[in-house]
């Protein structure tokens, strides 16, 4: 199993300090939220934890564009990885994401991931002009065009939402960038399963992630996909804490575990601590995990 510290809890002025400390300590990934703007109210409602908490957090928070806070962090490391946890993809033009992730990928010598959501928000679609109701549709739209543009080759798409002749992207990384599908709802799961290099939870606890370990391996043997060794399955149960939480998680099928290594009550902008604490795991769990 590979360790995914995640950075929603921290400040982003520790990012730097915070991605040098964990490529020493044997962490493998760094994973950022986003969040384009917080929108006075909503006609939303947060589906993974209480609504007005999310809110609260959100209005208090103050988000990097993952790619500029992904560019800053390759910039300073050699071996680390990196992944917004999820982006929100289809209220993103996806000829412009393409190029952002191709040129961040390249930069960093392909330790590029893209982590891929809807995002639960509302608001994030229709202040963008992009329909809501549409977003599934939109979603795989993007994602194939995404993949098109990232090829290298001349690439054309002509779908119910985008429509554009041939064309060719460059630079782009040797390999694919892996694409996580993010969510929990059955379309997600479906999604992740056909074609998703991978599939990434939010915030859960022990039993629902291996209940939706357990619904995503079945639709991934639907369209024949279970037997991708590379397929990488992403989660997060805040409860993990010891070396026997994270063989348990393994056990399920987790690849890769994301956590928050301080607690909840450090302030986001304490560094020592959070440095402090990610040194610890690396030497209490990382260190040991067989």
């Amino acid at each position: 199993m590979k360790f995914v510290l995640q950075l929603g809890f921290t400040h982003y002025t520790n990012y730097m300090n915070l991605a040098r400390e964990a490529e020493r300590c044997g962490w493998d990934s760094l994973s950022m939220p986003d969040s384009l703007f917080f929108p006075r109210a909503t006609e939303s409602d947060y589906p993974y934890a209480d609504t007005d908490a999310i809110r609260g957090y959100l209005e208090q928070s103050e988000f990097i564009e993952p790619f500029v806070a992904m560019a800053s962090m390759a910039a300073v490391t050699t071996r680390l990885r990196f992944y917004p946890g999820v982006l929100k993809v289809p209220v993103r033009q996806p000829l412009i994401l393409a190029k952002a992730l191709s040129s961040v990928a390249v930069m960093s010598g392909g330790r590029i991931s893209l982590g891929a959501g809807l995002s639960p928000w509302k608001e994030d679609f229709i202040y963008n002009g992009v329909d809501f109701d549409k977003r599934g549709e939109i979603m795989d739209e993007c994602i194939e065009i995404v993949r098109g543009a990232l090829s290298g080759e001349f690439f054309e798409f002509h779908g119910k939402h985008f429509d554009f002749g041939p064309l060719r992207m460059q630079p782009v990384p040797s390999e694919p960038v892996p694409i996580l599908v993010g969510g929990h709802s059955k379309p997600a799961l479906r999604r992740a399963a056909r074609v998703g290099d991978g599939w990434a939870s939010a915030n859960t606890d022990f039993e629902t992630l291996k209940a939706l370990i357990e619904q995503l391996n079945a639709f991934r043997a639907d369209f024949g996909t279970l037997d991708r060794e590379d397929y990488e399955i992403h989660g997060i149960d805040f409860s993990a804490r010891t070396l026997d939480d994270f063989r348990r998680l393994r056990d399920i099928g987790l690849t890769h575990a994301g956590l928050v290594p301080w607690s909840s009550k450090v302030d986001p902008q304490d560094l020592a601590s959070q440095l402090d604490a990610v040194r610890r795991f690396g030497d209490e769990v990382i260190a040991l995990m067989d």
